[in-house]
C-alpha cells in the first residue's frame, strides 16, 4: 500500500485491512472478535477508500479485501474521466485557434516591414508574458537573455523553468547573462543548475547589462526605462543586430555561473564588485543608483561604500570621490614635446659618439 494512503487510514482501518487480506471473506462480528474492537467504523472507512467490497455470494455483511492498485483505479476513475474531457476541450480549442494560422501568416506576409510595426511598445505585463511564451514556443535556433538586477524573484523563475526546459529539450541553444550578485540567490542558483544540466550556458558580469531577450536574431525585447512591466518589441533587423552585438560583448567579459562558489571565486567576485563600486562612486552616483546598477540592495551597497571609505581614509562621500577620481592626464602636446626633447638628446649623443 502506498505510504500516503497508509498514513491517511486510521490504525483500526490498517489493522482490519491486514486482517482482511489474509482471508477470502469476513463479517463485522468475526473482525470484531479477532481484533478486539468494533469493526463497523473501520469497515466503513476501508469501503470508502475502495479497499473493501461486498463479498460474492449475496450475504450483505460479508466483505473481502481489494488490491491497492485496483482500489486506486476505482478511486481515480472520475479524475481520469475529467482529464480526458479536459484534453478533448484543449484539442478543440487548439483546433479553433490554429484554423486562424493561415489568415495570420498571410496578413503578416503582406505587412509593410519598413513601417512602424518594426517597433512595438507593449505596456501590459500580461501581454508581455504572453508574447514571451509565444516567442519561446516558436524559437528554433537560439535564445539570448540578459537579466540585470541580481537574483530573480522565485515566482518569475517558477514561471519560466518549464518553458525553458521545453525550449532546451527541442535542441534550442540558450545563453543567459546575470550580474555577479545573482550567484548569492538560492532560487536563481537552483534554476541555473536545472537549465545548465540540459545544456544552457549562464555567465555573470558586474555591471553594464541591459535587460533584453533576443530570439533567433529576428525579434528582440527590451525593457522600457521607468515603465515597470513594459517591453519594446523590436523586429527591425539592424536594431536586433545591435542588441545581439551588445550581448556578445558582455558575454566575452563575463564569467561562467558556478552553482557552487569556491572561497577564491567569491573573493574574486567581491573584489570586482568593489572595484565597480569605486568606479561608480568616483563618477558621483548616488547609493541607490549604484545599488540598482549592480543588482544589490541599497543597504548592502552602503555597507560596501562604508568599507571603501574606511580603507582610503575618506571622511565624506565628496572626499571619497576626490580621492578615487583618476589623476588628470597631461595634454597631448606636452607629451609630444617631451618625446621630441628625448629624441633630440638621444640624437646628439649618438652624433657625438660617432
Amino acid at each position: 500500500m502506498p505510504a500516503d494512503q497508509e498514513e491517511a487510514l486510521s490504525p483500526a482501518a490498517r489493522r482490519l485491512y491486514a486482517y482482511a487480506v489474509e482471508r477470502h471473506a469476513f463479517d463485522a462480528a468475526e473482525a470484531t472478535e479477532a481484533l478486539g474492537v468494533r469493526a463497523a467504523a473501520a469497515i466503513t472507512e476501508l469501503a470508502a477508500a475502495h479497499l473493501l467490497q461486498r463479498a460474492p455470494g449475496g450475504e450483505p455483511d460479508r466483505w473481502s479485501a481489494v488490491a491497492p492498485r485496483a482500489a486506486a483505479a476505482r478511486a481515480l476513475a472520475p479524475l481520469a474521466q475529467l482529464v480526458r474531457e479536459t484534453h478533448d476541450e484543449m484539442d478543440r480549442l487548439r483546433g479553433r485557434l490554429e484554423a486562424l494560422v493561415p489568415a495570420y501568416e498571410a496578413g503578416t506576409a503582406h505587412r509593410d516591414l519598413g513601417g512602424s510595426d518594426r517597433l512595438e511598445l507593449v505596456t501590459d505585463l500580461g501581454a508581455v508574458r504572453g508574447l514571451i511564451a509565444e516567442l519561446v514556443a516558436t524559437c528554433e535556433r537560439e535564445l539570448l537573455t540578459s537579466q540585470p538586477g541580481g537574483g530573480r524573484p522565485l515566482e518569475t523563475l517558477e514561471e519560466s523553468i518549464g518553458r525553458d526546459e521545453s525550449l532546451l529539450a527541442r535542441g534550442v541553444r540558450m545563453r543567459t547573462l546575470y550580474q555577479h550578485t545573482a550567484r548569492y540567490s538560492r532560487p536563481t542558483a537552483a534554476y541555473v543548475e536545472r537549465v545548465t544540466a540540459l545544456g544552457a550556458q549562464v555567465r555573470t558580469l558586474g555591471d553594464g547589462l541591459m535587460r533584453m531577450l533576443v530570439f533567433d536574431d529576428h525579434t528582440g525585447l527590451m525593457a522600457v526605462p521607468d515603465r515597470r512591466g513594459a517591453a519594446l518589441v523590436v523586429r527591425e533587423p539592424n536594431v536586433v543586430h545591435f542588441m545581439r552585438a551588445a550581448f556578445e560583448r558582455s558575454w566575452l567579459g563575463a564569467e561562467p555561473f558556478s552553482t557552487t562558489v569556491s572561497p577564491e571565486a567569491a573573493r574574486s567576485i567581491s573584489d570586482e564588485l568593489r572595484q565597480t563600486i569605486v568606479r561608480l562612486l568616483s563618477e558621483g552616483l548616488e547609493d541607490k543608483v549604484i545599488a540598482r546598477r549592480l543588482g544589490m540592495s541599497e543597504r548592502t551597497c552602503q555597507r560596501h561604500i562604508a568599507e571603501i571609505m574606511r580603507a582610503i581614509g575618506a571622511k565624506s562621500r565628496f572626499q571619497a570621490g576626490y580621492l578615487l577620481a583618476p589623476p588628470p592626464q597631461a595634454p597631448a602636446g606636452d607629451d609630444a614635446g617631451d618625446d621630441a626633447g628625448d629624441d633630440a638628446g638621444d640624437g646628439s649623443g649618438d652624433g657625438s659618439g660617432d
